[in-house]
């Protein structure tokens, strides 16, 4: 298991719209941040991947600490879990678009 501390600023202009006198970070931006993650984990190189599944369990706030916990299973997908400090705020699994399956679904 890896655990990669995610940085995301208090000021992120998502809070401001969503949801105005109560912010939470929209869960895009926690996969947003898994997706960049894992680029920077396999060298930059950009890997498509798929959510094969994703739970969002508790609200992120301004301000609160972001840990990315991951591991590779055997098939290559990758297992995931963000975490506070007391608490899981997502979880899910993504996993890796072939190149001929990305071929395939392009128009």
């Amino acid at each position: 298991m890896i655990i990669t501390p995610l940085s995301i600023a208090a000021n992120h202009p998502a809070y401001a719209g969503h949801f105005p006198g109560q912010p939470v970070l929209p869960g895009v931006l926690l996969l947003d941040a898994v997706l960049h993650v894992l680029g920077q984990a396999g060298g930059g190189s950009p890997v498509p991947w798929e959510i094969n599944s994703a739970k969002f369990t508790s609200a992120v706030r301004p301000g609160e600490s972001l840990t990315l916990h991951h591991e590779a299973l055997t098939n290559g997908s990758v297992r995931f879990s963000i975490r506070t400090l007391d608490r899981s705020v997502a979880n899910g699994v993504l996993v890796p678009v072939s190149m001929e399956q990305g071929r395939g679904q392009q128009s």
